[in-house]
């Protein structure tokens, strides 16, 4: 339907508010914020400006500060007062494990070159992130580049023979079905808001905004137990493509008006935060370079 025959905006900030009806879980949204706008801007927010924009999202105050509160003492998150305000930021630990995950989020997924078998030096060492114990002592995963493993014995492989039989032999020890399922429900939600932009829907800022933190965290929420394993072993309908483009597709979509009012509201201790810095940039470059792998926004195959 034409755009000058279809109010697109009323129907995106209509889809909005009914996402906002059912919250996001408040810890997990947090440190999507602090991913997503904080960490390319200096790291540091002030409480106001997280309150604010958690209540845009359907959290309130009380459920915030709790929020806070537990990831401060699970070693998240850090504050420090400047008179009578507070501002946080993430720790060094939450730091290290959020790069890891942009690296996932924003870089897309080179299929595994392989398979690795690995015997841990220490027997009580658990599974590496993304490997199966399939036997005493022994894990199996995936072959990634710069990949970092306990000490042990390690064993690069690679399929020789049998690869009908591979897909089955893999949802015996990964929970494919639900990753799957996460794909899907994320891919549900969004492609609709997908396909208004594309024919000219423009949220305000903060909503913008909004929608663009909802959908990195339900795209982190898929992606990150995803256990990328090579794609002989897949199912044949595996969304994590169609997701990823979906994903890329919206994100760059809704960016600059959601950037714009980051610019102009949020806040650390020396001021207003800048609406977009050269990691944030790098990252709308490098989803840029991904829409090739779909073509219309949430209808790309896998």
């Amino acid at each position: 339907m034409a755009s000058d025959t279809f109010d697109t905006s009323g129907a995106a900030a209509t889809l909005l508010s009914t996402w906002v009806a059912q919250p996001p879980r408040a810890a997990r949204f947090i440190v999507t914020i602090y991913g997503d706008v904080v960490v390319p801007r200096g790291g540091i927010l002030w409480m106001g400006t997280l309150i604010e924009i958690a209540n845009a999202a359907g959290l309130s105050e009380s459920l915030v500060r709790t929020a806070v509160s537990r990831l401060v003492a699970a070693g998240q998150l850090i504050g420090e007062r400047v008179g009578r305000r507070s501002y946080y930021r993430l720790t060094d630990r939450a730091r290290i494990e959020f790069a890891s995950a942009e690296r996932v989020l924003f870089s897309g997924q080179e299929e595994a070159a392989g398979w690795v078998f690995f015997v841990p030096e220490n027997p009580e060492t658990p599974a590496p992130e993304g490997f199966a114990p399939i036997g005493k002592g022994l894990c199996l995963g995936p072959l990634r580049p710069e990949q970092a493993l306990p000490p042990g014995l390690v064993f690069h492989s690679r399929l020789a023979e049998g690869a009908s039989m591979l897909p089955d032999y893999a949802a015996q020890y990964w929970n494919l079905h639900d990753v799957s399922d996460a794909y899907a429900r994320m891919i549900a939600r969004f492609a609709p808001l997908a396909e208004m932009c594309a024919v000219g829907a423009r949220l305000s800022p903060r909503d913008s905004l909004v929608a663009r933190l909802m959908l990195v965290d339900d795209f982190r929420a898929a992606v990150l137990r995803d256990p990328r394993l090579p794609g002989a072993a897949m199912p044949a309908d595996w969304p994590s493509r169609q997701a990823r483009a979906l994903f890329a597709s919206l994100y760059l979509a809704l960016s600059d008006t959601a950037d714009s009012y980051v610019g102009t509201t949020f806040r650390d201790a020396a001021g207003l935060l800048p609406g977009a810095t050269p990691q944030s940039r790098s990252r709308l470059a490098t989803l840029s370079a991904q829409r090739s792998l779909g073509q219309t926004p949430g209808l790309a195959g896998r």
